[in-house]
């Protein structure tokens, strides 16, 4: 059943352009749903029946999963089902008639501006800093929040997706699909000195391949190291919320949308395909809308 999975997870490489981490995810996924029906001796894909997707969606409940962790693990399995029919392996999708458990739509944390403020200025040089690491960070944390770009693109940015007259830069989202996002002045300023200053002296122009953020050893940057970066100055900041690089994209999408800002040009922005997934900023807009009116308003 295993090389099912493989032609599976290389369908979705070459037919659905899936990006390398969101392959990961679905390998585990479908490794645990064949280690679950081969538990439960079936040995091949035309034995499963309704009931062993359904109890595989138990399972994963007992095992303390999030819903959300579920419902995407779950998503998984119907589309490797989806795919051995269209292959012809089997006949019907047993995953079909299963319902994952509904999500509640959580607001993600967002900071206010004095907060981003705050922690972007944090990054400062020191003695000891001798290659200017603090000037790179001090630019990652820039660019997250001017562009509300997400780690795996930031990491992947290349200098010549920078049109500096134009004052956008190029991303490169999921699925590999490409946007021209406005960056502004004041980031593009800390790059310039960022590139001047501190890239020069940590390119080793055979790992680099014009990639624009890297790290202490010339290569690329990690999704780990940037979390890593954000973390620390957040807890330098003395900030008690929970921040991560995507807290920066929530809070470019809230204060765009709290200024004014149409929601589809928010949504162009931030490359979602759907703009309903933008408009669960609306919703924190709305609670930032009331938090004003209970402040200032004399009955509020």
């Amino acid at each position: 059943m295993n090389r099912y999975c493989d032609q599976y997870l290389h369908f979705l490489s070459l037919e659905k352009n899936a990006a390398p981490n969101t392959l990961a995810s679905y390998k585990l996924d479908i490794t645990r749903y064949l280690a679950f029906l081969e538990a439960r001796h079936v040995t091949d894909l035309t034995q499963v029946s309704g009931t062993h997707a359904a109890q595989f969606l138990v399972n994963l409940r007992e095992e303390g999963l999030s819903p959300r962790s579920v419902n995407r693990s779950f998503s998984a399995v119907k589309g490797f089902h989806k795919f051995l029919m269209i292959e012809g392996v089997t006949r019907i999708n047993p995953a079909e008639a299963v319902t994952p458990p509904r999500l509640g739509r959580s607001l993600p944390e967002v900071l206010t501006p004095e907060e981003v403020d705050l922690i972007i200025q944090q990054p400062r040089a020191t003695e000891q800093d001798k290659r200017s690491l603090w000037l790179r960070d001090r630019t990652i944390l820039e660019t997250l929040y001017a562009t509300g770009m997400r780690v795996s693109e930031l990491i992947t940015l290349r200098q010549g997706d920078l049109a500096v007259g134009q004052e956008v830069v190029r991303v490169f989202g999921k699925g590999s699909k490409e946007r021209l996002v406005p960056i502004g002045k004041a980031a593009l300023r800390w790059i310039e000195r960022y590139r001047t200053e501190c890239r020069a002296r940590l390119l080793k122009r055979s790992a680099a391949q014009d990639v624009l953020f890297l790290n202490a050893r010339g290569t690329p940057m990690t999704r780990m190291a940037v979390w890593k970066i954000v973390q620390q100055y957040a807890r330098r900041s003395g900030i008690a919320k929970e921040v991560h690089p995507h807290t920066f994209r929530h809070s470019f999408a809230t204060h765009l949308l709290e200024g004014g800002a149409d929601l589809r040009a928010v949504q162009e922005m931030l490359g979602h395909s759907d703009i309903s997934t933008t408009q669960v900023y609306t919703h924190i807009d709305r609670e930032y809308l009331k938090e004003v009116h209970r402040t200032f308003h004399p009955r509020g």
